[in-house]
């Protein structure tokens, strides 16, 4: 099970849902099953997200889907049918966002994290799920879903469409240059964004993108620099509250951090410096060996 902290998920949402929770408390938890399960198969969903009787369950159809994605992903690789399942527990202000998924084999932890500070998701646990591997494209349209249900905040379209949007180029990018670098790299930009300012022209978004890149060590085509700045200008053009993702990039810092300082953190530690330890050893005493034959 994958629990990555730092970097984003995001996906769209249309009409807002019937269901309203203005009183969405801490621990309030919404679930979200892609239509067309089987009845086992949103059993076992129901029970790997820990549904209970308090929970709210809604479905998102394939329909749905196409209509977030269908401008940036071909429409086969949406596909027919709506498996993608999620849930959206509310955490106290100032929780941060967290992601886990199962069964997801393109989009990661981090690009979820991402894409759902763009949309203006925050303090979340998030949880993506499938009951055999899928890209993880369409669960973003739930996840919105979802969170206009806990929170009644109404996410704008606009919003949404570019969030689904980088969840998309990330993952592209990501098969050139790496999952995690093409993570820390969107992450990274933001941070910059969020303490500076948004760059008022093309150029200065080319050179913010550009020392990002560099400072991470990453190399990119002029084709994928044009894409993040057509990217990054469509945020500037629907307003993303970057103080916001700012808190919530801070905020993941904050847990990684704290995972470290804390003793389950510092065990984990240990271990991993017996196993190199062990490691070493191993080697030495197969030269050794060597040497004595």
């Amino acid at each position: 099970m994958k629990k990555i902290l730092v970097s984003i998920m995001a996906l769209a949402l249309f009409a807002f849902p019937t269901i309203g929770l203005a009183d969405a408390a801490a621990g309030d938890k919404i679930i979200t099953l892609g239509k067309n399960l089987t009845e086992e198969q949103k059993q076992s969903m129901l029970s790997e997200m820990g549904a209970d009787d308090n929970s709210q369950v809604i479905e998102v159809t394939n329909e749905e889907e196409h209509k977030y994605l269908g401008n940036y992903i071909p429409k086969a690789q949406i596909g027919t049918k709506a498996i993608s399942s999620s849930a959206i527990t509310i955490e106290k202000s100032g929780s941060g966002l967290e992601v886990d998924t199962q069964n997801i084999n393109w989009v990661t932890d981090e690009m979820y994290l991402n894409a759902l500070m763009t949309a203006g998701v925050k303090d979340a646990t998030i949880q993506v799920t499938a009951p055999f591997e899928v890209s993880g494209t369409a669960a973003l349209t739930g996840l919105l879903k979802a969170y206009e249900v806990t929170s009644d905040e109404a996410i704008p379209e606009e919003v949404k469409q570019v969030a689904n949007e980088e969840l998309v180029k990330t993952a592209e990018l990501g098969d050139k240059v790496g999952e995690e670098n093409a993570s820390a790299l969107m992450a990274k930009i933001k941070e910059e964004i969020a303490n500076n300012g948004v760059p008022e022209t093309d150029a200065e978004f080319r050179e913010l993108i550009e020392k990002a890149a560099s400072d991470l060590g990453i190399t990119l085509s002029e084709e994928e620099i044009n894409s993040l700045v057509e990217l990054f200008n469509k945020m500037k053009e629907v307003n993303v509250d970057w103080d916001q993702v700012g808190q919530q990039l801070d905020k993941a810092k904050d847990k990684i951090s704290n995972f470290i300082d804390s003793e389950e953190g510092q065990n984990f530690l240990d271990q991993l410096k017996e196993f190199f330890i062990a490691l070493w050893n191993a080697i030495i005493s197969i030269f050794s060996n060597k040497d004595n034959a």
